[in-house]
């Protein structure tokens, strides 16, 4: 982007040229093309100065993200561009911007990729842009972790995966880094974008209780919940060797040699543990 403008000073037209660019002195070059000529009454003519600025990826984001919000109702934000090792950090301030956040940061997560879309259009070199927002990302960044050991603690209790809400992959890898912490606790992400989540595990073996599956060794009591009031048989008639009838037991000896069971019928052939995928 380049213009010239004339003024009555050199110093004048340099600040011309700021405003008419929208950007700090410091990130213009300036080329004095004429400049006042000194005469018996002061000096003579005007200055005239040339000023070329190249936005950067930086400055592409920050220009569109206030267009953006502009065209929204807010009023003009005032961005703090931070550089960082692979993109920058932009920090936006001003009345009322802090409604650009959004529910759990949804809408300055929308607004932060459109604007990383903007300014990596032009080459193929990726910028990585991150937008924040009245210090949102470390408030964010403790409430992920917390909950990510929650979760983890929970897995380990219960032997259960547990399972996370969909989240954007920076919000994944503070996930994934503090279940890292968790001994015993393994996560993994699963899905496609933007409906990826994370999948927290326990690596430990819960001990074996030695009594089988709990939901039918607690001396009957499931039997009306689990719909069973015909002598021990399950709907399908199926029956539940381990279920001791409370109702009168009308079958004949021969159905109670036939059928009483045997020793192998109460062998556990699944194994100390299997844990439940959800």
């Amino acid at each position: 982007m380049k213009s010239t403008v004339t003024a009555k000073t050199v110093e004048e037209a340099k600040q011309k040229l700021c405003e008419e660019l929208g950007v700090a002195e410091e990130k213009i070059t300036f080329t004095i093309l004429e400049e006042p000529k000194k005469g018996i009454f002061g000096m003579k003519g005007e200055a005239k100065v040339e000023g070329e600025y190249t936005e950067t990826k930086a400055d592409i984001a920050a220009n569109y993200v206030t267009n953006i919000m502009v065209a929204m109702g807010y009023e003009k934000p005032t961005i703090t561009i931070t550089e960082t090792e692979e993109g920058a950090v932009l920090d936006l301030s001003g009345k009322g911007v802090d409604g650009i956040i959004g529910r759990r940061g949804e809408t300055i997560d929308s607004l932060q990729y459109l604007a990383s879309l903007a300014c990596n259009k032009q080459d193929k070199e990726f910028y990585r842009i991150t937008l924040d927002c009245d210090g949102f990302r470390a408030r964010r960044k403790v409430q992920l972790e917390e909950l990510a050991r929650k979760m983890a603690e929970k897995a380990k209790r219960t032997g259960r995966t547990m399972s996370l809400e969909p989240m954007n992959p920076y919000e994944r890898r503070i996930i994934h880094a503090a279940v890292a912490e968790v001994e015993g606790c393994t996560s993994r992400s699963v899905g496609e974008d933007p409906y990826r989540k994370v999948l927290i595990s326990s690596t430990e073996r819960r001990p074996y209780n030695g009594g089988g599956n709990r939901r039918y060794n607690n001396g009957g009591r499931n039997d009306r919940r689990d719909g069973n009031r015909n002598g021990g048989y399950r709907k399908g008639g199926r029956r539940r060797e381990d279920f001791k009838a409370r109702s009168l037991d009308i079958s004949s000896s021969f159905e109670k040699d036939y059928k009483k069971p045997k020793p192998e019928d109460d062998m556990d052939t699944t194994g100390l543990y299997s844990k439940i995928e959800f």
